[in-house]
């Protein structure tokens, strides 16, 4: 998940400033894609469901910065970041293109307190697209504490190929809607997240995590609602195409 943040503005960060990182692994799991692995100095442990800052300087002084969502779990050794590379995306472009093993980075984080999961509660996830990272940190999270059995997934995407993590997810037992192709891979004619898919998921009484774009959130907040989980219930991470 990314979003924009103007050039000198942003969200309040932690105590602790702007660190320089140094990309250590780079990978292009997709055509418009970037997966980034960073070595954070006196990084500050994050909770699955945060995410960070990532700020790029040019000579002239000219700073643009963009917050992304963290894939890694906390027990992972260094911060990941899925970046999709957007049209006209200045940040998203220079990290997906350009960006090379070795280099530096500007970042500050984690920043983020009410969408997060903390491994001790039951929790439906339910993400659209690059809205499935932060989702990601979850379910490594609970791998990593034993406790798999405390999250239920749903995540939805175009098709197979567009969705980050895929394997991962489905490995996990996530339901997965194509709305555009069906795959054998995945258990489900093509369409859309519906009531079908989120009524058996609801049971417990979880927290849901959603994030996607704007759409995709407001959709499947009205459905989780008609599926009997409460407004109060429902925590939602919406983004929008900026990179």
């Amino acid at each position: 998940m990314d979003t924009e943040i103007g050039p000198g503005t942003g969200p309040a960060a932690p105590v602790g400033g702007w660190r320089t990182a140094v990309v250590r692994e780079v990978e292009h799991p997709q055509p418009n894609a970037v997966r980034l692995v960073l070595d954070v100095p006196d990084r500050i442990a994050h909770l699955p469901g945060q995410h960070y800052i990532v700020r790029l300087r040019a000579e002239d002084g000219y700073t643009a910065q963009r917050s992304y969502s963290i894939a890694s779990s906390p027990a992972q050794p260094g911060i990941e970041l899925f970046v999709e590379r957007l049209e006209d995306g200045e940040v998203s472009g220079f990290l997906a293109d350009v960006v090379q093993v070795g280099d530096e980075l500007e970042v500050r984080g984690p920043i983020g307190g009410w969408f997060v999961w903390r491994g001790d509660a039951p929790g439906l996830l339910v993400g659209g697209g690059t809205g499935v990272v932060p989702l990601v940190s979850m379910v490594r999270h609970a791998r990593d504490v034993g406790r798999p059995d405390l999250l239920k997934v749903a995540v939805s995407a175009r098709s197979l190929a567009e969705l980050p993590y895929a394997d991962e997810l489905i490995a996990a037992g996530a339901t997965v809607a194509l709305s555009r192709t069906s795959d054998p891979s995945v258990m489900r004619a093509a369409g859309r997240l519906g009531p079908a898919d989120l009524q058996p998921l609801v049971t417990g009484g979880p927290t849901a995590f959603v994030c996607g774009s704007t759409g995709f959130a407001e959709a499947t907040s009205r459905l989780l609602i008609g599926a009997g989980v409460p407004s109060s219930a429902i925590r939602v991470e919406r983004f929008g195409p900026t990179g």
